[in-house]
């Protein structure tokens, strides 16, 4: 299994109408409709253009249940049949937007188009699909929770009541399918920016049409001290100045051999473009879609320790600089509005630390975390777990719901403390979360759970300063996401898969028990 990296397609100008498709794992989430010409189209001059007409009348969402996020229990013999489905759920999303996008005439000569010749049709292709993903699981004796029946159906809303992402303008108030929009009215219009003379004014909506915004920015020298790791009981550090009080470093390096791909093998086995961003991966390097333990076991690590081959990826980092990079017109990059100049981490660091109440056990081979949501702009912040800062910052002010606009000289910090207390049996859940936990605030592990050592994983990047002015921002970055989450940094999100030799992990235990500093 070679590199991961997705190939470069044909460099043609994007000129579809729609420049974002709004899909969620598990057949969820909104479609967000820009239909406005392309980001990315240009003039003759070579400046993106905005086509600009009433952004009330030209935007609208669609807003579909979440169904894999309900189903809990799934046996093993059919979570790959479920998986095909959930995918088909996110396809007929899709393809119910394609719709929406290329029949604004219709929509304007017939008020009922949406529904008639959209929304219902999508409600029986998905009740059908829903009653497939019924069928895979009670074939093999499992239980299938029957209201999950009433998942079919989806709501349309107009973009002129409506904030960005789907939510209602009333500071994250839950709208029709449940999902949170948890945000300001920011990034509904559609408005593209302009490539000016090589910078990108992101004005309403960023290079690809669906943010960042100005409002996800803040200037961190004006911000007031507020220096707390994660968002709510989340990402806790486990570690103290008591129980076990060790560390182990693991340097696996910056993703310099670019190993990328828009997969995730953790919640969409067997599904290419899973992940609809670019991730960056450093130590193993045979993590794709299709990847099983074996693979995983048996693959090549860019870890310096050669006992490490566990998989550490995130999504990657971008300027909106107006540059394109090589997955303009890919899945899951440029064509699902994740544009820009992809940035490397200066630095990577992983470290792994014990409990300050107890000693750690070891972790199981592929054992999986994920930690942080990918969709949390939509879904809330239930499993949000986002650290922004700048270095020289980092013991005065953490940020969970804002980009930080660094000084001069000063880097920009991701930080991510992992779930450490395990159920003590799985490698991993339906919803891949209920099988680990965050400590409790006493630094505890409850219902039964094990401590075993936390991942903390920082990365520094060097980021251009983007210019914040006027209400809008120059050079932006941001992090990859679901087009509808509109790269909103509460998304920020880390993925781990376990795969270190008996002999290391075991190592590892011992360093972190006796108080050590080990890698």
């Amino acid at each position: 299994m070679g590199r991961n990296t997705r190939k470069r397609r044909s460099s043609m100008a994007t000129k579809a109408v729609a420049a974002s498709a709004a899909l969620a794992l598990g057949g969820g989430g909104l479609i967000w409709a820009n239909f406005y010409a392309s980001a990315h189209e240009s003039n003759s001059s070579g400046q993106n253009t905005t086509k600009a007409a009433t952004a009330a009348a030209q935007v609208a969402t669609i807003s579909c249940p979440d169904v894999g996020q309900k189903l809990t229990n799934v046996p093993d013999k059919a979570k790959q049949g479920v998986a095909t489905e959930l995918a088909n759920l996110d396809k007929q999303i899709t393809e119910a937007y394609t719709r929406l996008a290329s029949s604004r005439q219709a929509q304007a000569n017939d008020s009922g188009f949406v529904q008639n010749a959209i929304v219902g049709p999508l409600k029986e292709k998905r009740a059908a699909t829903i009653d497939r993903i019924r069928i895979d699981i009670q074939r093999v004796g499992g239980q299938f929770n029957t209201q999950l029946s009433q998942l079919a159906a989806c709501t349309t809303q107009a973009a002129n009541n409506t904030a960005a992402g789907g939510g209602q303008n009333n500071g994250g108030q839950q709208n029709n399918g449940g999902q949170a929009g948890n945000g300001q009215n920011t990034g509904g219009q559609a408005g593209n920016g302009q490539n000016n003379g090589g910078q990108q004014q992101a004005g309403q909506n960023g290079q690809g049409g669906n943010g960042p915004v100005a409002a996800d920015f803040v200037d961190i020298t004006k911000v007031q001290q507020n220096a707390t790791i994660g968002v709510g009981a989340n990402g806790l550090a486990a570690n103290g100045n008591s129980g076990s009080k060790g560390t182990f470093v693991t340097k696996c390096g910056t993703n310099q051999n670019k190993n990328h791909n828009t997969d995730n093998v953790i919640v969409a086995p067997g599904v290419t473009n899973g992940a609809h961003h670019l991730h960056d991966y450093v130590g193993n390097q045979n993590n794709d879609a299709f990847a099983s333990d074996q693979d995983l076991a048996n693959g090549t690590t860019s870890c310096q320790n050669q006992g490490d081959k566990s998989s550490y990826f995130w999504p990657v980092i971008r300027v909106q600089d107006g540059t394109q990079d090589f997955d303009q017109n890919a899945d899951g990059g440029g064509k699902e509005g994740n544009v820009g100049k992809i940035l490397l981490p200066a630095q990577a660091q992983l470290t792994f630390v014990g409990n300050k109440k107890s000693q750690v056990v070891a972790m199981p081979s592929a054992l999986r975390i994920i930690t942080g949501d990918a969709k949390a702009f939509v879904n809330g912040n239930a499993n949000a777990n986002v650290n922004w800062s700048c270095t020289g910052f980092e013991n005065k002010v953490q940020l969970h719901d804002k980009y930080p606009i660094c000084p001069q000289g000063s880097q920009v910090v991701r930080t991510t403390f992992f779930q450490s207390c395990w159920d003590g049996q799985n490698i991993d859940s339906a919803n891949h979360r209920t099988h680990v936990s965050f400590v409790q605030a006493d630094g505890t592990c409850a219902n039964g759970f094990k401590a075993i050592p936390q991942l903390q994983v920082r990365l520094v990047y060097n980021v251009p300063q983007p210019k914040l002015a006027n209400g809008t921002i120059t050079n932006p970055y941001a992090v990859d996401s679901f087009p509808e989450n509109l790269h909103k940094p509460i998304t920020d999100h880390n993925d781990f898969i376990n795969f270190f030799s008996t002999n290391v992990m075991n190592k590892m235990v011992n360093c972190i028990n006796t108080g050590k500093k080990c890698q």
